[in-house]
């Protein structure tokens, strides 16, 4: 594989390493369905404290895919990025393929 070509795959991989995370796809879910949302929300919303989302929410951001806006001593974050339903839409449509598969194995 040529550097460029690399280059391209590792950056993908990053992306996809950011989402790599149970939490961090609940929030990603969260945030394409409201414009926006402050940690306080999202907190609740996966259950573990504020610093632990607060991390899972930077790593997000780092890799592109939340944006930040400080508000006083609130902190909102929102998609920047519309094209993740779709993406989830084909991974939903893999793991019903997968349970098809193994149900067909079983009655074999």
């Amino acid at each position: 594989m040529k550097k460029k070509e690399l280059a391209k795959y590792e950056a993908r991989a990053q992306i996809f390493k950011a989402l790599a995370h149970p939490a961090r796809l609940r929030i990603m879910d969260e945030l394409a369905q409201y414009d926006e949302r402050c940690v306080c929300d999202l907190t609740e919303l996966v259950g573990f404290d504020m610093s632990t989302v607060s991390r899972h929410l930077s790593v997000l951001k780092n890799a592109g895919l939340v944006g930040v806006e400080k508000r006083g001593q609130m902190v909102f974050y929102r998609s920047t990025i519309c094209c993740l339903t779709g993406f989830t839409d084909c991974v939903e449509k893999v793991l019903n393929n997968n349970v098809k598969q193994r149900q067909a194995a079983l009655k074999a």
